[in-house]
């Protein structure tokens, strides 16, 4: 894997479109492909759809997906456009949950080599919770460096999942989601 982008100006500005993709890593070349081929993004545009997740920091392994988060207002109206949009690919399948007190749709399903996750709730992506820990995840690994980002994956591949993993390597205690928040 390759090393993280060389982004000097706003970073939450990247990541609001996935064209900082087609000049990243071979899987983030990949990714960005396929999402533009099958015109994942397109077909979510009216719920303001980000890119969230491993693969646009560059700290993926082999079984991380692509993690679409959205903003709906009309839960129905989104469920039915995803359905619209997805219910013919791979392995679909989509559910109605609450997560944190907020009532959520997640859809996954896969195209190509990625599964692929959306999951939309009635908060603006830019204020989600994994929108939040990106924007924190880049940074702390921008600041950090190659040692640190290798740390975080060899962690993911032996079992952690990505907020917990950042917690063990700085020391956070108790919950791993809201206390990487405290890097922002």
């Amino acid at each position: 894997m390759g090393a993280l982008l060389d982004i000097t100006s706003d970073t939450s500005m990247i990541f609001d479109t996935i064209d900082y993709l087609q000049y990243g890593t071979a899987r983030q070349r990949e990714a960005f492909a396929l999402l533009t081929e099958h015109r994942v993004l397109q077909k979510l545009t009216s719920f303001d759809p980000i890119l969230a997740g491993t693969i646009p920091i560059n700290i993926d392994i082999d079984s991380s997906d692509l993690d679409i988060i959205c903003y709906w207002t009309n839960r129905a109206a989104f469920y039915k456009a995803v359905l619209a949009g997805f219910e013919t690919e791979f392995a679909f399948t989509i559910q109605e949950s609450i997560v944190s007190d907020r009532e959520v749709v997640i859809a996954n399903c896969r195209i190509g080599r990625f599964d692929i996750e959306i999951f939309g709730q009635n908060v603006p992506t830019r204020h989600q919770m994994a929108y939040r820990h990106l924007l924190i995840e880049h940074k702390l690994l921008e600041e950090r460096g190659e040692t640190f980002r290798q740390a975080v994956i060899e962690l993911k591949r032996s079992g952690y999942k990505t907020e917990p993993a950042f917690a063990k390597l700085l020391g956070i205690q108790g919950d791993p989601y809201e206390g990487l928040l405290l890097f922002d």
